[in-house]
């Protein structure tokens, strides 16, 4: 029997926008979800997460600073082909999120259909010391990544199949 849904809030708050997955799980707890929809922060703990993807999940959300072109401030709903992941290899410590999925996928099964809410960041502060807080450009995206979470969430819950624009991504 599958569980609910986990959204799963991932990133250094260290690194300036990588902090967007903190962002949104700070943003998630003020909001009303469906039942059986768990936030979690899972800031850099890869292999913590990759543990939590092996329990029988009927859906994981993660949310994340992702780099993908686009002009920084949009927001993506992607949905991984298993092959993403397997391509990806295993790190542990690595918290992108589809090493995260290749390394849970070399623990065990994963059984969750997976999607990933990330926002595109500007930058991640200076390469040796970082900077704390998101660009003013990323933190704007917040109340759109909440919404697309939260609609996301209550379609899963529903047992309605979300409408994907591409099954490797697109942008929403």
């Amino acid at each position: 029997m599958n569980e609910g849904i986990l959204v799963a809030c991932i990133g250094n708050i260290f690194l300036g926008d990588d902090g967007f997955g903190f962002e949104v799980a700070q943003a998630l707890a003020g909001c009303a979800l469906p039942a059986g929809v768990e936030v979690r922060d899972y800031g850099i703990r890869g292999l913590d997460l990759a543990y939590a993807l092996l329990r029988p999940w009927r859906a994981v959300i993660l949310v994340d600073a992702i780099v993908r072109g686009g002009v920084p401030g949009t927001v993506y709903l992607l949905q991984p082909e298993r092959s993403d992941a397997e391509a990806a290899g295993v790190d542990p410590h690595g918290m992108d999120p589809v090493r995260v999925l290749a390394t849970a996928r070399s623990l065990g099964e994963v059984s969750a259909e997976i999607f990933i809410v990330g926002g595109e960041p500007q930058d991640f502060g200076d390469e040796m010391e970082g900077r704390m807080g998101l660009s003013p450009v990323l933190r704007a995206a917040i109340p759109e990544a909440v919404r697309m979470v939260q609609q996301l969430a209550e379609r899963l819950t529903s047992d309605a199949i979300p409408e994907m624009a591409a099954s490797s991504g697109g942008k929403r």
